[in-house]
């Protein structure tokens, strides 16, 4: 990393988020194609609360290419702000290629399950948070009944009687 990028991370890191936006806007501005550039300046829009400006800049860092663990964060960066944009279907789609992409990340899930329960797959949104939650509390009182939560998770609508 370079000493702006760097100077950058580091302002956002001691909250001075305008001022860290500004500096990635130059570096953005100066190497357009530099997927990593692209992808921390839209995180910088995201944390201002500016979502819509963020978009175009993590479609372009995922198009050009990232480390693996930036196109983790990326992927997730995307998908949850085309959620809070009310884009629904381009949440789903970019959170189940980062599933397809990096299976054992929980937040992604997490974040997926977001989106199913705004496009009103409840019981599918609902497993999948109960799977994560059984995959990764500590909570001695849940994981007791780990087994029991596994088995419902995807039979939440059923009845025995």
């Amino acid at each position: 990393m370079n000493d702006k990028l760097n100077k950058a991370i580091d302002l956002r890191k001691n909250g001075n988020l305008k001022e860290s936006n500004e500096v990635l806007s130059v570096l953005v501005r100066e190497f357009p194609e530099d997927a990593l550039y692209n992808y921390q300046y839209a995180w910088s829009f995201d944390i201002l609360g500016e979502e819509e400006k963020a978009v175009p800049y993590y479609e372009n860092a995922i198009k050009i290419g990232l480390p693996s663990k930036d196109m983790e964060g990326a992927i997730l960066g995307l998908g949850s702000t085309y959620r809070a944009l009310g884009e629904y279907e381009s949440s789903k789609d970019i959170l189940l290629k980062g599933i397809e992409l990096f299976p054992t990340n929980q937040a992604i899930q997490v974040f997926y399950s977001m989106t199913l329960y705004n496009l009103k797959e409840h019981s599918k949104a609902m497993e999948l948070l109960l799977k994560c939650l059984i995959n990764t509390t500590n909570d001695k009182e849940i994981l007791s009944y780990k087994k029991a939560l596994n088995f419902y998770s995807d039979k939440l609508d059923e009845t025995w009687k």
